[in-house]
């Protein structure tokens, strides 16, 4: 896969892009910016930044066992945060790009799924970066616990057609909730095709949210 470049006002939501038309994470990619960019005086003379987004070269399965050893690490993880659970490892599609799928199943593991699923993003980044520095490649390891990134995922992708026909036929921009990078860039693949409607990442941190509009009124 080769490298994207992506331009916006802010490096943080460049970033976004590049990773939503990418599929991808940002532990997964290298990113260089191309350019600082430059505020201007009531907006005018700004320049916007422009950043160079990389992936990562995805590791093989041929002669290493990257599965195992993400079991092995996520294993561990949980061994040493004390909660007792089984890891189960997925079918792993046929593909380049395929990732390593890992159910974590057990009893009362709402702790590993935190506000938002932010804690189990957090694992599953941990997860990726010890493997992926390992081998000094990409792991495409995915972590979930008892389905719930599954669900929480199909439920966000019904949420961006439905409020894209919202702001279709009203024509007014409509903005969702704070929500992590990872569920922000299931909004932006599933409406990303959209003949009616785009996409744009507002706010900074924590606080960073999408904002669905009109594409003729952003044209105006």
């Amino acid at each position: 896969m080769e490298s994207i470049e992506i331009s916006a006002k802010s490096e943080e939501e460049a970033v976004d892009i590049a990773l939503a038309e990418l599929g991808l994470s940002r532990s997964e990619v290298e990113v260089v910016v191309v350019k600082r960019g430059r505020g201007g005086l009531f907006g005018l003379g700004s320049e916007e930044v422009r950043v160079r987004v990389t992936p990562l070269g995805l590791l093989s399965n041929e002669g290493v066992d990257v599965g195992g050893m993400a079991k092995e690490v996520l294993e561990n993880l949980l061994s040493l945060l004390g909660i007792p659970a089984s890891v189960n490892l997925g079918a792993r599609e046929s593909g380049e790009q395929a990732a390593i799928p890992f159910d974590i199943v057990g009893e009362d593991l709402g702790i590993l799924i935190g506000r938002r699923g932010e804690t189990l993003s957090s694992l599953q980044y941990l997860v990726n970066l010890i493997v992926s520095r390992h081998f000094k490649a990409r792991a495409g390891v995915v972590v979930d616990v008892e389905g719930y990134r599954q669900r929480r995922y199909e439920s966000l992708q019904f949420l961006a057609r439905r409020l894209a026909d919202q702001v279709r036929s009203t024509g007014r921009s409509v903005t969702l909730e704070p929500m992590p990078a990872g569920e922000r860039r299931v909004i932006h693949l599933e409406l990303r095709d959209s003949p009616y409607v785009t996409t744009q990442s507002i706010g900074q941190g924590d606080s960073r949210k999408i904002a669905i509009l009109s594409k003729g009124n952003s044209e105006a």
